[in-house]
């Protein structure tokens, strides 16, 4: 407790400022979602519809708006979804896989810029001794592995941000 307030001095001091800032000098306040929607596996977008409106609103502290009031436009495609095993029993049975994630996010803002990021996330999941993959379990990890994926995005975005702030 006793140094908080040298943290926040040290912190202000040096300049800091945190991710959200830089995202939303690149992305605005108001920002229009669309995630477009994968004909072979169209539970996968709505996952990664939820996560990417929960970035929105959590990560980048910004608002969920029309297209006509945004002040940038994110498109997400769904590249990939792979689930790989990654660990095995005694037996020889898988025990554990590995989801991978893979979304190719362009966004475009009111100046006209658009830039395309292709970002990855992934998520190590369990599953019992000779049983498949629930979609329960599918549903958390492809959501888990995406949320990843958005975070990448997050950071890729806000380095434009610091690189633009320092000129």
């Amino acid at each position: 407790m006793r140094f908080a307030p040298f943290l926040i001095i040290f912190l202000l001091g040096c300049g800091y400022k945190p991710t959200a800032k830089y995202t939303k000098d690149i992305l605005g306040n108001k920002i229009y979602a669309k995630v477009n929607t994968s004909l072979r596996d169209p539970q996968n977008s709505v996952l990664i519809k939820d996560a990417l409106n929960e970035a929105i609103v959590d990560k980048f502290h910004s608002k969920i708006s029309s297209k006509n009031e945004a002040s940038s436009i994110l498109n997400v495609d769904l590249n990939l979804v792979k689930f790989i095993p990654i660990a095995y029993d005694k037996n020889g049975y898988v025990i554990s896989y590995k989801t991978l994630v893979k979304l190719k996010t362009q966004y475009s803002n009111k100046d006209g810029k658009t830039q395309t990021f292709i970002t990855e996330g992934d998520y190590d999941f369990n599953i019992q001794t000779l049983s498949v993959i629930s979609d329960s379990k599918r549903f958390e990890a492809i959501k888990e592995a995406s949320q990843k994926a958005i975070d990448a995005f997050i950071s890729r975005v806000s380095v434009r941000g610091v690189l633009n702030d320092s000129k």
